[in-house]
């Protein structure tokens, strides 16, 4: 038997998806370290369980350390440390390398976490990014900016993807930002130009060193512009036939950056760009499954789990053939308000779903799976919104032209 423990910081039903897949597995008796209490968890995924570890800070590598080594005196030898935030990455691998667990190392994991020092391995492999500087004070950022130009990105340099980021188009919103941040040495800010372009996801899965599944997203508009205004509805979509001239310098460079920043067995998910001009620039890689219901996205393209597919890798580096059957895309419903909330306002509520019947009569026969809005539940406050539907088909075109009409015809009214 494989014990496997997965650190679940807080009980959320995405990383449940992905524990519940591995305590199926045959040969596997699963723990879990959490910084909420047992009884959180759901009754029938608590009674699959050996052990569990309360934890006072779920995001620390020392009680992580701590919890891991009451279940080895309880239970047994661990032999799989896991868990999907990208938070947690540089923690859990410094607990592997403490406790002697098979998996990613500390090092790797910087690489993946530290933004700025995966910018300096994509210099030196020769692997194409944005234009960036690590920057520590107001006048090295307004230098960096009257070398690119505005708008410039900026995050900290171990931000988990868009939601970290700011865009900054003028001098007067970029001291703005680094005003509520307060960059100094050791606390520095990293600054990228701002890249115009197409932007895409590449998700990979290596094995051994060895790069063995890709998936493109087609991102509509970028996750930055999304960030940026809370009301846009956005769409992905996966296409079925990724041998397109569009993609092909990805599918050259992407497997070359993670061999650049030491990817050897795992989940990746690469966000990149392709200019106006063709060239294409990689903007992070982050070392863990990605988010915003894509790994569910996989796994309908595919005909799998998906879920099931990432714990049988992690836990005995092996993997199902893999084929592409289909075309796959998401809307994604996010709530417009009537009136701009003031400080101090109630939480704003979903008061109405527009356009859902109309869409659903017309394009039902493509609903492969989704979340509803529900009248009366509070305005969520991520980026995927207040619902999202998943549609598929073997044609991309007729998927694309789905979800743009979903995102174009849904609204989801709030006050």
């Amino acid at each position: 038997m494989v014990h496997v423990v997965f650190a679940i910081p807080f009980i959320m039903e995405n990383t449940l998806q992905f524990a519940r897949a591995a305590s199926t597995l045959p040969d596997v008796k699963l723990s879990v370290v959490s910084q909420d209490a047992s009884h959180r968890l759901p009754a029938d995924f608590r009674e699959q369980l050996v052990g569990f570890e309360q934890l006072a800070d779920g995001m620390s590598a020392e009680h992580i350390a701590a919890g891991v080594s009451k279940l080895q005196q309880k239970i047994g030898k661990v032999d799989r440390l896991l868990g999907i935030l990208e938070q947690l990455q540089e923690p859990l691998a410094s607990v592997r390398e403490t406790l002697n667990i098979r998996g990613m190392d500390l090092a790797t994991s910087s690489r993946f976490r530290d933004k700025a020092l995966m910018k300096e391995e994509f210099g030196k492999a020769g692997i194409p990014c944005a234009g960036h500087r690590l920057c520590a004070s107001l006048g090295e950022a307004t230098q960096f900016a009257s070398e690119v130009g505005y708008p410039l990105v900026v995050k900290p340099p171990a931000g988990a993807g868009s939601k970290a980021t700011a865009r900054c188009n003028d001098e007067a919103e970029l001291s703005q930002f680094l005003m509520s941040v307060q960059p100094a040495p050791g606390r520095e800010v990293l600054l990228e130009e701002f890249v115009q372009g197409r932007e895409f996801s590449f998700d990979s899965i290596t094995l051994n060193g060895s790069h063995v599944f890709h998936n493109i997203c087609c991102y509509y508009p970028t996750p930055l512009e999304v960030m940026d205004n809370p009301w846009i509805q956005w769409c992905v979509v996966l296409p079925r036939e990724l041998d397109q001239p569009q993609f092909e310098e990805i599918h050259r460079v992407g497997p070359k950056a993670l061999d650049a920043l030491g990817m050897w067995t795992g989940m990746s998910h690469m966000e990149w760009f392709r200019r106006h001009d063709g060239s294409i620039a990689i903007s992070e890689v982050a070392a863990r499954p990605p988010g915003a219901q894509f790994v569910a996205l996989m796994g309908h393209v595919l005909g799998v789990d998906m879920h099931r597919v990432f714990a049988e890798l992690m836990v005995f580096e092996r993997l199902p053939l893999l084929e592409r059957r289909y075309s796959v895309g998401a809307a994604y419903l996010r709530g417009q308000a009537t009136t701009q909330p003031r400080p101090g306002d109630k939480p704003l509520v979903i008061q109405a779903v527009h356009g859902l019947d109309e869409v659903q009569r017309e394009f039902g026969e493509y609903v492969v799976d989704g979340k509803l809005p529900i009248v009366g539940a509070p305005q969520a406050q991520t980026y995927e919104g207040d619902g999202f539907l998943i549609v598929r088909d073997h044609d991309s075109e007729v998927v694309r032209k789905v979800v743009e009409q979903i995102v174009s015809r849904v609204r989801v009214e709030v006050g």
